[in-house]
This record gives structure tokens, C-alpha cells and sequence, in this order.
């Protein structure tokens, strides 16, 4: 019985990988920029110019929204450590799209760079 980790270990061998060092370029290039993380995990901090589409509804809100349902978009996606963001690549290309890259390592890898995010600012208290 395959465990998550094999999944994504077959998604990766599948899929475009782009490294840190390449990412950045990628992003550059990218129509969008998508953070499969969940909700929570966006507001802890994301990648400037990102989306948030959660893995869970990534495929349904890409065939759903007009700007983004074009098979040839250029899309760069990213998660926590890039499992989930590796199994999103794969289930794309499977629905057709075309360009679609997962930056590996994710999120942590990008913050271990030194790479700037985005944190929202809480509310100041008097």
C-alpha cells in the first residue's frame, strides 16, 4: 500500500521542479503564483504577489475561474515543504494545463534562503 510520501515521491519524478535559485526567475515569468496552503497558514506569511488557492480546491476554482482556467498559463505553485504543492503540479498537468512548475522546498526552503515574505501586520492596541 503506498503511503503520501510515495506519492509525492512519484509526483516529483513527474512534475517541473524549479530550485530556490530558480525561483525567483520562475515567479518572474509566472501568470500566477499559487500558495496551496491553507488559509491559516497564508496569513502566518506567503510569497509576495501570491494567491492562495488551497490544495483541497485548486483544481475546482482553476476550471471555475475564467482567468485561470487557459491550459496554457504559466503557473508557479508553492506549499509548506513542496509535497503538496508537487501533487498539485501533477493533478494539473493531468487536467491539461501546460506550464506548471513547484518550487522545491516550498515555503521553508524560501524563508531558510533568506527570501523576503509577505507577513500581515496585526492591529496596533491602545
Amino acid at each position: 500500500m503506498k503511503q503520501a510520501h510515495d506519492l509525492v515521491t512519484e509526483a516529483k519524478a513527474r512534475i517541473q521542479e524549479v530550485t530556490l535559485e530558480q525561483a525567483q526567475a520562475a515567479i518572474q515569468e509566472a501568470d500566477v503564483l499559487v500558495d496551496v496552503r491553507e488559509p491559516d497558514e497564508f496569513r502566518e506569511g506567503h510569497l509576495s504577489g501570491a494567491v492562495n488557492i488551497p490544495r483541497g480546491i485548486l483544481e475546482f476554482k482553476l476550471s471555475s475561474e475564467p482567468g485561470l482556467s487557459a491550459r496554457d498559463i504559466n503557473i508557479v505553485l508553492y506549499c509548506k515543504n513542496s509535497g503538496r504543492s508537487a501533487l498539485a503540479a501533477l493533478s494539473l498537468e493531468q487536467m491539461g494545463y501546460l506550464n506548471v512548475r513547484s518550487i522545491s522546498g516550498g515555503y521553508e526552503a524560501w524563508v531558510q534562503g533568506g527570501k523576503p515574505v509577505v507577513t500581515p501586520s496585526l492591529p496596533a492596541f491602545d
